[in-house]
């Protein structure tokens, strides 16, 4: 579907200014005029086509802009604006020779002859070189803005934003737009955390577990975009309500040797970097590694006050204060190899893997103390150690057939196969006293093994159907196959050996198969109004089962019909209004189907559901973009309501609290959110975004309910004071959160940077420093319940200051442009750190 919000204002700007025929530069956008008088041009059946690519990136360049011009002279006799695709096409011309100029802020236009004839002339690919200069034998492009917003996403270009440098992924998440990123590292959009989080438009392996713990473990300074797709179209997998963040990590395609090395040390993490990139002709190797190392302190302490029927009866206390320690690491590699056996013919292949290790120790002091039942008072240490081993690895090709003289043409096949496997032991002992000392008179220990192998086919077809129709269909295929293994062992007393505990100890195979077709048909309804509606059916089977328990082996089936659907209306150049429906399905992950049970904390005990049901969301939108004098603003306004909603549920049996998931609730969600970026000068550019959200939490099962407001808002501003000195401000401030059975803290974060340019343009030298004026935050949470309340506050240290190093080298030169499809397995509701639901 067309948008022409930034786009439309230069192209706009460029005719009535009559841009010459020469490179731009990165100045203020000047603004368009009020009214734009075209010479006459003649008239005919001729018509050229074409696409606009980045010359690096090999991706479109949205809304290029494209000026026909006559052999001499610089007054523009036709001309239009390239689609998201960057695609363009320019009708009713008259047979003769022309230049073609292509242009848009921060590349160097390109001008060449192009003959027009009586009928249809396909230009193929044309590429445009972002303004650079060359640099010995490196060659540095210019700039884009740090925020874009385009037709059906908002994208924040990661690699432009230097406070990244030597963080890991949740850093980066945090400066998203439309993203609440806590300070545990859950992920939410408009305060929903049903998302679905992909890399390179693929599900990983390293997100399939703990979605906050994987965030972690991948470093800022591969990631080189993060897309947020709020309503998202029938060719993505039915999965994440509340919509999809892609991130994108980087890749170079341009011919020849070239790479980085990079590396950072700061007092609360660390890493090295390594990318190396080789093409010659037809073949392209693309491999890049990284290493990492973090360590976190951290302190807690929660109270809970129990009832006898109504909070004026207390029946018990308990006090709990807790400290300790925790270090990890790991590392994450990649390689991709792409080939052209011939032309329109294009065979990627691509394989990458990731390890993590960490432990954490921690001492815990419980204080129970019971009003009605005395001889059930305790007073306990628990020392516990935590061990978490991880190591995935996706493996997927990818086959794209394009057309001659058919650019919009496009058929793929797509395979991938991705295994992920946890071990998470953990050994506790248990003393008497406020103390760790002496002989512990209880102990436990776990070895807790988790499986998740996934397999995926997918093949895409897109026919155009004249010049502004076309049909896209698709099918796919997901088989989930799902093992958690967990066994515990305990002693009771100082001597004796340990003895399996039967009741607590399973295993327990999940499978799920999912099948889906799609078709999407986008059309115009007039000149300034074009429309888009799609479906998805998706047909899901389910087999659970436990080893020592085969009658508890269960099935379930469904089949889901998922619409969507979206028309735009552009009523003048840069101003565009879109209106979006879909609805989506959330279905439960292994972090929440999950039965085995935690009880490292032995009066709060978690658990996952393995019979929960899919959420459906209906979502609503209505965004306005416009471009106004270089600057680029987006209005939302949005609803959403899910049904079967899978919450956490908490209940009391007499001193144990029990967390676990349950669909219990029907939550609606009505809000809005603002977006803008402007450059008061050449060398300052200044974006901002808020999100207000009115949330509604109703749970019949439970009989309780919940609603309030919840925000966030953020500024980001980068500063160039000399051509190879800069600084750039992060900031953002968020509410506390509604949940169903209480609220989570509000926080806030902030970061500073500044980059220097040194060894010839060729190295980077990169100072961060992260909430450099509080040593820790206190991340508190209250649960209010007929039975109970709970208060819980956790300190986690958030200081930081660390000093990266980049360093870039090799020769470089253009590469002919390639297709590229990717499978977007987006269909699973992913876990949150515990405690933080």
């Amino acid at each position: 579907m067309k948008h022409t919000t930034l786009a439309t204002g230069l192209f706009v700007a460029a005719l009535g200014l009559r841009l010459p025929a020469a490179a731009q530069t990165t100045a203020p956008v000047p603004a368009a005029p009020k009214a734009l008088v075209l010479p006459e041009a003649p008239k005919g059946n001729g018509r050229l086509t074409g696409t606009v690519l980045d010359a690096a990136t090999k991706k479109p360049v949205e809304f290029a802009t494209v000026a026909l011009l006559p052999l001499t002279g610089d007054t523009p006799i036709d001309g239009t604006v390239a689609d998201e695709k960057g695609r363009f096409n320019l009708r009713g011309l008259a047979p003769g020779t022309y230049r073609l100029q292509l242009s848009f802020l921060g590349y160097a236009a390109l001008t060449r002859d192009v003959t027009v004839t009586s009928g249809a002339t396909d230009l193929g690919t044309l590429t445009l070189a972002a303004t650079a200069q060359q640099l010995g034998d490196v060659t540095v492009t210019g700039e884009k803005e740090t925020v874009e917003v385009k037709p059906d996403r908002i994208v924040y270009n990661a690699d432009r934003d230097l406070t990244n440098k030597g963080g890991v992924a949740a850093d980066v998440l945090r400066k998203v737009p439309l993203l609440n990123v806590d300070l545990d590292g859950n992920v939410q959009l408009r305060g929903s955390s049903n998302i679905r989080v992909l890399i390179n438009n693929k599900p990983s392996s390293i997100l399939a577990g703990n979605l906050a713990d994987a965030l972690k473990q991948l470093p800022a300074d591969q990631i080189a975009s993060v897309e947020v797709i709020t309503t998202p179209g029938a060719k993505y997998d039915g999965e994440g309500t509340a919509g999809i963040v892609n991130i994108i990590l980087k890749k170079n395609n341009l011919q020849g040797v070239n790479g980085s090395v990079g590396a950072a040390a700061g007092n609360r993490s660390s890493n090295g970097n390594f990318s190396l990139n080789v093409r010659r002709g037809k073949i392209g190797v693309n491999t890049s590694a990284s290493s990492y190392l973090y360590y976190s302190p951290s302190a807690s302490n929660a109270r809970r006050t129990d009832f006898g029927g109504s909070p004026d009866n207390v029946v018990s206390t308990l006090n709990q204060d807790g400290s300790g320690d925790n270090i990890g690491g790991g590392g994450f590699g990649r390689v991709t190899l792409d080939y052209d056996p011939a032309k329109n013919h294009n065979l990627t292949v691509g394989f990458s893997g990731n390890l993590n290790r960490n432990n954490s120790e921690s001492d815990q002091t419980n204080d129970f103390v019971s009003r009605v039942r005395p001889a059930d008072n305790e007073l306990f240490t628990r020392a516990t150690n935590y061990e978490y081993q991880s190591h995935s690895f996706d493996l997927n090709g990818t086959y794209t057939r394009t057309f001659e003289g058919q650019p919009r043409r496009e058929w793929s096949v797509l395979g991938q196969h991705s295994r992920n496997r946890n071990q998470q032991p953990y050994s506790l002992d248990q003393y008497d006293g406020y103390t760790a000392t002496g002989l512990p008179n209880y102990r436990e220990s776990s070895d807790n093994l988790s499986r998740n192998l996934e397999t995926t086919l997918q093949t895409d077809y897109v026919h155009p159907i004249g010049d502004k129709r076309s049909v896209e269909l698709g099918a796919k295929t997901i088989l989930r196959r799902v093992l958690s293994d967990y066994q515990i062992d305990t002693l009771r007393g100082e001597n004796g050996a340990f003895l399996r505990d039967n009741l607590r100890s399973n295993r327990f195979d999940y499978d799920q198969n999912v099948a889906a077709a799609y078709a999407t048909y986008g059309f115009p309804l007039s000149k300034k109004l074009n429309s888009r509606v799609g479906g998805r059916l998706e047909r899901t089977d389910i087999i659970g089962r436990f080893q020592q328990n085969d009658v508890t082996r269960f099935t379930s089936g469904y089949t889901s019909l998922l619409p969507n659907a979206n028309i735009s209306y552009t009523r003048k150049p840069g101003n565009t209004l879109r209106l979006a429906y879909s609805r989506r399905i959330q279905r439960p992950q292994i972090f929440y189907l999950n039965p085995y049970e935690n009880r490292v904390d032995k009066f709060n005990i978690s658990r996952g559901n393995p019979t929960l049901d899919p959420e459906f969301t209906d979502s609503y939108e209505l965004n306005y973009s416009t471009f106004v004098k270089g600057s680029v603003l987006n209005f939302s306004l949005f609803t959403r309501q899910t049904n079967n909603a899978i919450e956490a549920v908490r209940t009391q049996n007499l001193d144990i609290t029990t967390t676990s998931y349950d669909n219990i609730a029907r939550n609606r969600s009505y809000g809005g959110s603002v977006f803008g970026s402007f450059k008061p000068t050449t060398k300052w550019e200044v974006s901002g975004s808020s999100t207000f959200t009115y949330v509604v939490l109703r749970s019949g099962f439970l009989n309780t309910s919940n609603e309030g407001l919840i925000f966030n808002i953020n500024a980001n501003s980068t500063y160039k004071f000399t051509k190879s000195l800069s600084a750039q401000f992060f900031g953002g401030i968020n509410s506390s959160r509604v949940q169903l059975q209480g609220r989570a803290a509000a926080w806030n974060w902030y970061s500073i940077g500044i980059k220097k340019t040194i060894l010839k343009e060729k190295g980077d030298l990169t100072l961060n420093a992260d909430n450099f004026l509080s040593a820790r935050r206190d991340l508190n949470s209250r649960v209010s319940t007929p039975f109970f309340e709970l208060e819980q506050h956790n300190y986690i240290a958030l200081r930081g200051v660390r000093l990266a190093f980049g360093y870039r080298f090799g020769k470089i030169e253009n590469a002919p442009p390639k297709p590229r499809r990717s499978i977007r397995n987006d269909d699973t509701k992913a876990g949150e750190t515990q405690g933080q639901q």
